[in-house]
């Protein structure tokens, strides 16, 4: 990052080294962010940041598991250090546990909540100063549809993943009204969605899953991606504490 960085917007993404948070950077990108991406998957975080550069998008990509609360308070700092604000985060970091109740062990599920739960705190808390002291500022949490019917089915959402996501609701909702009115803090909630990690699960049930979709079709990164940077830039922006789902209206579930 260079130039005249300080009169760009600045987005910090976590899990953004690819499927829903690299969606989510390409979308802030397009609409003249600088990004800071965050992910513990060294080799293709370098990949996304050397194409966003070969794209024109100033990025930077930092090695950090968000569950580490000091990691994120030394990132934001950093970027802190050079900008005077953070403009938008977009708390999307995750990880799957298709374990049942009678399967998952304990350290699975302290890793399941310390990852979505503890990681929104740690970077809510690493960003929200700044934003108070500026004024504004506009957080994205990336839930999923099933925090609301429950993780049953499908490989990647059962009750520990369902909870944790369940929890960043109702950290959504708190922060909003604690953060208001200068910060804005809303949820999305996406349904299927083929990223690298649900491509084999869903290409398996595909006609099952599109059969249930009004929409006839899986989702993309890119679908969300859109939806948060509508969320990041809608000006005059009276949306807070919501949760938005993109699921394509999966009626059956």
């Amino acid at each position: 990052m260079g130039g005249n960085e300080d009169h760009r917007p600045i987005a910090v993404v976590t899990g953004a080294a690819r499927g829903i948070g690299k969606g989510c950077a390409e979308a802030l990108g397009r609409r003249g962010f600088d990004l800071v991406l965050v992910d513990v998957l060294e080799d293709e975080l370098a990949a996304t940041v050397e194409g966003f550069a070969r794209g024109g998008v100033a990025a930077r990509g930092f090695i950090a598991d968000v569950a580490d609360h000091h990691r994120a308070q030394e990132v934001a700092g950093e970027v802190l250090e050079r900008r005077a604000a953070i403009d938008v985060l977009v708390n999307n970091a995750g990880t799957p546990m298709p374990k049942g109740l009678l399967e998952i062990e304990e350290h699975e599920w302290d890793r399941t909540i310390d990852v979505h739960m503890k990681g929104c705190f740690n970077w809510c808390r690493a960003v929200a100063p700044s934003m108070l002291a500026r004024g504004a500022g506009r957080i994205i949490n990336i839930s999923s549809v099933s925090a609301n019917s429950g993780g049953v089915t499908s490989a990647v959402s059962k009750f520990a993943y369902a909870g944790a996501k369940a929890g960043i609701l109702g950290m959504t909702r708190s922060l909003a009204k604690e953060l208001g009115p200068w910060v804005s803090v809303n949820a999305i909630c996406p349904g299927a969605i083929k990223t690298e990690i649900t491509a084999s699960m869903l290409e398996a049930r595909a006609a099952e899953f599109i059969g249930s979709i009004c929409l006839g079709r899986l989702g993309t990164p890119a679908d969300i991606g859109e939806v948060a940077a509508f969320l990041a830039t809608v000006e005059p922006n009276y949306i807070s504490g919501q949760a938005i789902t993109v699921d394509g209206f999966q009626w059956a579930t």
